[in-house]
């Protein structure tokens, strides 16, 4: 069992990390990723849901439907504002296991739900809320990761835990279409629906598929993770990144990067459908958040080499043209449009976004250091030692509430397309905003980043 909290941790000594570190680190890595995973599993879930759910006799609206689909990603946002704090307060192991275990609650509810087409639908709203569960543990396990690697390594410890993390999402999108065929749970599972067509689908495996793997990794958190006392600090220390201009304008690009994502993962099957009735994007959905997912460590480790602010300022430049391109695509007067340019387009949008998540998410810990370092300027050793420690402190909680602040895409992003199909019957608004926020992105990247004798170059 290795629960006991570490009193010693220094990852910037070379022999520590050589001798005792590097094996800790990659342990706690590598439980982490799957808690993660499976959080992300869980947090997108109404995405598949929402399509079946009149087909098995729901009465909703397309409105309510996009609010479902947009619900657990604001709840999941607004978490992981209290979640980026909780590591280092309670200790990285002890909230791993808190996190993960409540993915439990809006998973097994949602699967009973779901079985009942008379189920309220302020219950069904309440049930997306929980399911924010799975979207809040991103910024405690980001927060908590970042204590165990040293400078040299925080982009590739990021990207692997962000990036396989993110991985959740494509596989939710993967599985689920699949688990709602077959009564895997027999009794337990509850009886199937009637589809229109005569044929049946177990809608509650949507969410009790992920049941089992939750509380596998549930045990796996508890008894396989670790607690470090150097992580340990209280809330009022870590605010001070609200005093932090720095923190504000990562809030904004990581919105841009990591919101896409999100956003873009949670209504692409539904704006799909209203788009182009004739397609089942089911079949397809999985492959865009695969890519991003799968592409996140590499934007990290590129990052590492060139620089986190270039790669950023590039990503920024090509999601503006990636969306000109679903434009041009998208079904109107001048014709029935293409759903393959149209999926290309968005496929572009996910890799780009995918990059994006770890460039700027590698700026996090440059950034954070150096404003620790340029304080500690001419002052004795001890001081700049203290330093690099509240560095690393300012660092894992400003990457925590970065996260936090980006998550809010998923939310935002379902819902301008909503507010955009109910105002003008078309998704081109949505996508006309979109392009003026990217715009901005790329302006503040390079304007405080990217350009020469720039502000914080990273």
């Amino acid at each position: 069992m290795s629960n006991a909290l570490i009193k010693r941790w220094e990852p910037e000594d070379p022999v520590f990390w050589q001798e005792t570190g590097s094996r800790i680190a990659k342990r706690n890595l590598w439980i982490s990723i799957p808690c993660l995973l499976l959080a992300f599993s869980c947090s997108i879930v109404w995405s598949i849901v929402v399509l079946k759910m009149p087909l098995v006799g729901f009465s909703y609206t397309k409105d309510q439907l996009f609010l479902l689909t947009a619900l657990p990603s604001l709840s999941g946002a607004t978490l992981r504002i209290f979640y980026s704090f909780l590591p280092s307060m309670i200790g990285g192991r002890k909230w791993t296991t808190i996190s993960t275990a409540s993915l439990l609650i809006p998973a097994i509810w949602l699967g009973y739900a779901v079985q009942d087409p008379t189920t309220p639908y302020p219950v069904m709203l309440i049930i997306a809320l929980l399911t924010g569960f799975g979207g809040g543990n991103f910024a405690s396990s980001m927060a908590n990761i970042a204590y165990f690697f040293p400078k040299s390594q925080k982009g590739y410890a990021n990207g692997m835990n962000a990036g396989l993390g993110n991985l959740g999402v494509s596989i939710a999108q993967f599985v689920m279409p699949l688990a709602i065929t077959v009564g895997m749970f027999g009794a337990f599972g509850g009886n199937p629906q009637s589809l229109p067509n005569g044929g049946e689908i177990w809608l509650q495996n949507a969410a009790f598929v992920w049941v089992p793997f939750v509380v596998a990794a549930t045990l796996a958190a508890w008894f396989g993770m670790n607690d470090l006392a150097s992580a340990k600090a209280s809330f009022a220390e870590q605010a001070v990144i609200f005093k932090r201009k720095h923190n504000w304008l990562m809030c904004w690009l990581y919105l841009g990067t990591f919101g896409s994502f999100i956003g873009f993962s949670a209504g692409f099957m539904l704006l799909s459908k209203t788009q182009f009735p004739e397609v089942d994007p089911t079949r397809v959905a999985f492959i865009g958040p695969l890519i991003g997912a799968l592409i996140r460590p590499i934007g990290g480790m590129v990052s590492d080499k060139v620089g986190g602010a270039r790669v950023t300022l590039g990503i920024f430049v090509g999601m503006v043209v990636a969306v000109f391109g679903v434009l041009s695509f998208l079904p109107g007067a001048s014709g029935a449009g293409s759903f393959m340019g149209f999926f290309l387009c968005f496929l572009a949008l996910f890799l780009l976004a995918g990059i994006g998540n770890g460039s700027t998410y590698r700026m996090i810990p440059t950034i954070f250091s150096t404003l620790a370092m340029r304080e500690a300027k001419g002052r004795d050793a001890a001081s700049i030692k203290e330093a690099e420690a509240d560095g690393a402190r300012e660092s894992a909680a400003a990457g925590g509430f970065i996260s936090a602040i980006g998550a809010y895409g998923g939310f935002i992003i379902p819902q301008t397309f909503g507010f955009s199909m109910k105002a003008t019957g078309a998704a081109e608004a949505a996508l006309y905003v979109f392009i003026a926020f990217y715009v901005s992105c790329a302006a503040i990247t390079w304007w405080y980043f990217a350009r020469k004798n720039a502000e914080m170059p990273c």
